[in-house]
């Protein structure tokens, strides 16, 4: 009953795991197709007091393949999913071992549980922030502290969207607003 108890849990977690990277996957290539469409950079709205608001404005131009912003995103996110491989690897091998203690193999499947369950959630905000008109996001959660990092317009964040990112991660997450950090990426 055991093995099949924790094979269950390994398998929910590596499920969670390919949801959340399909996800990702399926809103970037939605967000590629959009900014594709002709007449999308004329799409933007001025905000009362004649500043530019984040979330009626749509992005001005499709960042090219190898700007520097691009290049970070990428490869932040093969990092993360590399470490987090290496990761999930080891615990699943520390689950899987026969003369392991019980307490070690639950430990090893709570751990996994929580990392597919942060895998998820990092990939809801960082969806969720770029429908919000950001081009780019990064999202890393900690049990305690979440990081944001966000490709910033040329005028940088507003007051309004650094608020509406930390709306979205407070939604999200268990975390106080002292908790959360937000990076421009430039």
């Amino acid at each position: 009953m055991k093995i099949i108890k924790r094979n269950a849990i390994i398998l929910a977690a590596i499920l969670f795991v390919c949801v959340a990277v399909y996800l990702n996957w399926a809103y970037n290539r939605q967000e590629e197709a959009l900014s594709e469409e002709p007449g999308r950079e004329s799409l933007s709205v001025m905000a009362p007091g004649n500043e530019r608001d984040l979330f009626y404005e749509a992005p001005a131009k499709a960042v090219s393949a190898a700007s520097p912003v691009t290049e970070y995103f990428t490869s932040a996110r093969l990092s993360r999913q590399q470490a987090r491989d290496s990761a999930m690897n080891t615990l699943r091998e520390a689950s899987e071992t026969e003369t392991a203690a019980t307490e070690s193999v639950n430990g090893a499947i709570d751990a996994i549980t929580t990392m597919a369950q942060r895998a998820v959630t990092e990939a809801e905000i960082e969806a969720l922030v770029m429908a919000k008109g950001f081009d780019d996001c990064l999202v890393f959660l900690d049990e305690g502290s979440a990081i944001v990092a966000v490709s910033a317009p040329v005028s940088g964040l507003t007051f309004t969207a650094v608020s509406r990112i930390t709306d979205i991660v407070l939604e999200k997450t268990p975390l106080t607003t002292e908790q959360i950090k937000i990076i421009e990426v430039k």
